[in-house]
């Protein structure tokens, strides 16, 4: 069955319009989300965040491939590459991105009006990444994934069912009925 790109916050129309209308100068507030394995201080870390046209994407489904994210994420500017986080064990896609755009103010675009836009029925979340580099796009989880996968204890199709300790605790099980 084919994925679909869905919206959630504003129309692509509005978006585009919207970006026309309006100066670029007005920057977009650092995130929250940190890399909890960069190798430098608080400071520089800031400073790259502060120039960087890299943003990481989280709560992806596994099943959302990189042309939907680049079909998104073009729509704010030149994309130059998409990298997907891939399980270190399986190679499978594991629920988040790295966009890596040619301009900052692209970046900007895509922190203002994608983030928290909804993509293959999950709502997605965009922050700032002071850059990608080599391997950072493998799951750090034991098992390959990504650690929330791990601990979660909800049922959540769109990222392999129940997560890693439950599903090893009872086994493989079929989605839950629906009533």
């Amino acid at each position: 069955m084919p994925l679909e790109l869905h919206y959630i916050s504003e129309s692509m129309g509005d978006i585009n319009d919207s970006m026309g209308s309006r100066s670029r100068s007005a920057g977009v507030d650092s995130s929250s989300y940190r890399d909890q394995q960069f190798k430098g201080s608080r400071n520089e870390l800031e400073r790259l965040l502060s120039k960087s046209t890299t943003l990481y994407i989280g709560n992806l489904s596994f099943y959302t491939t990189d042309l939907q994210i680049y079909e998104l994420f073009s729509k704010c500017g030149d994309v130059k590459r998409v990298i997907v986080g891939l399980d270190r064990f399986k190679k499978t896609p594991c629920g988040f991105c790295f966009v890596e755009y040619y301009e900052r103010e692209d970046a900007e675009d895509a922190m203002r009006y994608v983030n928290g836009t909804k993509l293959d029925d999950r709502i997605i979340r965009t922050d700032w990444d002071a850059g990608f580099i080599e391997g950072r796009q493998y799951g750090r989880g034991r098992t390959g994934g990504q650690v929330r996968d791990e601990y979660r204890t909800d049922y959540d199709v769109g990222r392999g069912g129940y997560g890693k300790i439950v599903q090893q605790k009872i086994g493989p099980v079929d989605a839950p009925a629906e009533t």
